[in-house]
């Protein structure tokens, strides 16, 4: 499996893990996910698309005739999980060396 995922691939697998969407609904999770942070163009977006299902981590499935639909793959899904497991682990270091600012509760 690849090192670290991008993190506007890391932001599409999470949108595709709640089921298949199109680019548009993609583009959008991923702004709102985000909370503004990752912004992708149409463009920039395909292009994302297209080297993830190279790569094998997406794939397309069916929808209407106007829209292509992407699904995760199971190497998806687990490069997902990998690069979820790599961030808590960063931030229980921050925390251990008191790095993150104090969170009110």
């Amino acid at each position: 499996m690849p090192g670290p995922l991008k993190t506007a691939d890391f932001y599409i697998l999470v949108a595709l893990a709640e089921g298949p969407r199109h680019g548009y609904g993609i583009m959008k999770d991923v702004e709102h996910a985000s909370g503004g942070e990752v912004r992708l163009e149409i463009g920039s977006l395909y292009r994302l698309l297209a080297r993830m299902l190279d790569s094998g981590l997406i794939e397309e499935t069916e929808g209407d005739e106007r829209r292509r639909n992407y699904r995760l793959t199971r190497l998806g899904r687990r490069a997902m999980r990998t690069e979820a497991a790599r961030l808590a682990g960063l931030v229980e270091l921050m925390r251990a060396r008191k790095l993150l600012p104090e969170m009110d509760s």
